[in-house]
C-alpha cells in the first residue's frame, strides 16, 4: 500500500477492532523478528502508530501486544460489542483436557516446524502451542511461558532437587504420580522459557526449537532420559502448574520480566 493509498481505519464504538484474516505481529516496528500471531476472530486494540509503517497494538484475549503493518490495518474490522471474558471452572477445564490434549496430537501429526511466534498453526512455539490448544476450547492462558507459569497453580517446584543434583529417577517417578494429563511442564535457569504438556506415564509433548529440540512438536520424556533431547530438557526442568481457570485480562495479574534469555538457543 502506498502512502496514497494509506487505509484509515473507521471508528469503534468499543476501541476493539476483529481480525478478518490471521495476522502476523512483531517485536518491533521494523518488523524483522515475529512476536505472536492474531487468528482470526481475535479482538485488537491500537495503541500507537509509527512512521515504519506499523501500528502497536494489544490483543484483547491476553494482553499480549505487538507491532501490526500498517497494511494490515485493512483486515481489521470495528467490533461492535467488545471483548467479553468468559469463566471456565477447574472442573470445566477437566471435561475438556482430552480435546486440549487431542488438538495437540493432531498438530503433531501435520508437518511443522519450530516458529518463533508462531500460536496459529501448522507451525508454534512452545507457549504458542499450549495458548492455541487450551483456546481451541475456550479457555484463555497468558501468551508467554513464564506468564503461563505464574498464572498456573503451582503443583511441584523441582528447581532445588535439580540444581542440587538430589533429583535422581526414583524421586521422579514418584513425584510425576502427582501430575495430571493436561497439567503444564515448564522449564528454564534464570526464568521459565520453555513449556510442555504433560500427558501421562512420564511423557510431556511440546513444540521445541532446531539448536537442542526437535525442530517442531513432539513427545519426551520427565522418567526415561536415555533420548539425548528429554535429558536436555530435564536439565532444565523447573515445576509442574495446572491450568484451574482461563485468563481474565481484566481481573488477572499479567507478570513482566526484566531477565532476558538468549532466544538462539530457544529456536
Amino acid at each position: 500500500m502506498t502512502s496514497e493509498q494509506q487505509f484509515t481505519l473507521p471508528a469503534s464504538p468499543t476501541g476493539q477492532f476483529i481480525c478478518q484474516q490471521d495476522l502476523n505481529l512483531y517485536d518491533s516496528g521494523d518488523r524483522q523478528e515475529l512476536a505472536t500471531q492474531a487468528k482470526q476472530g481475535r479482538y485488537l486494540r491500537l495503541i500507537e502508530k509509527i512512521e515504519r509503517s506499523a501500528v502497536l497494538v494489544e490483543q484483547a484475549e491476553d494482553r499480549y501486544q505487538g507491532w501490526l503493518a500498517e497494511d494490515d490495518l485493512q483486515n481489521l474490522t470495528s467490533a461492535v460489542h467488545a471483548y467479553q471474558p468468559v469463566t471456565v471452572t477447574r472442573a470445566e477445564i477437566e471435561q475438556r483436557i482430552s480435546q486440549v490434549i487431542n488438538y495437540l496430537l493432531e498438530a503433531k501429526q501435520r508437518e511443522n516446524y519450530y516458529l518463533w511466534g508462531g500460536n496459529i498453526g501448522p507451525n508454534y512455539d512452545c507457549s504458542g502451542l499450549m495458548q492455541a490448544a487450551f483456546a481451541s476450547q475456550g479457555i484463555w492462558l497468558p501468551r508467554d511461558s513464564y506468564q503461563q507459569a505464574a498464572f498456573c497453580q503451582q503443583v511441584v517446584d523441582v528447581q532445588p532437587q535439580r540444581r542440587s543434583g538430589e533429583l535422581n529417577q526414583v524421586m521422579v517417578e514418584a513425584i510425576a504420580k502427582e501430575f495430571l494429563p493436561g497439567d503444564l511442564i515448564f522449564f528454564g535457569n534464570q526464568r521459565v522459557d520453555h513449556v510442555g504438556m504433560y500427558l501421562g506415564e512420564g511423557k510431556y509433548i511440546h513444540s521445541s526449537g532446531k539448536t537442542y529440540g526437535r525442530n517442531g512438536i513432539g513427545i519426551d520424556s520427565l522418567t526415561d532420559l536415555t533420548d539425548p533431547i528429554s535429558h536436555k530438557y530435564f536439565q532444565k526442568w523447573w515445576f509442574c502448574g495446572r491450568v484451574i481457570k482461563s485468563f481474565n485480562p481484566v481481573e488477572d495479574h499479567l507478570v513482566t520480566t526484566d531477565i532476558g534469555v538468549d532466544a538462539s538457543l530457544l529456536k
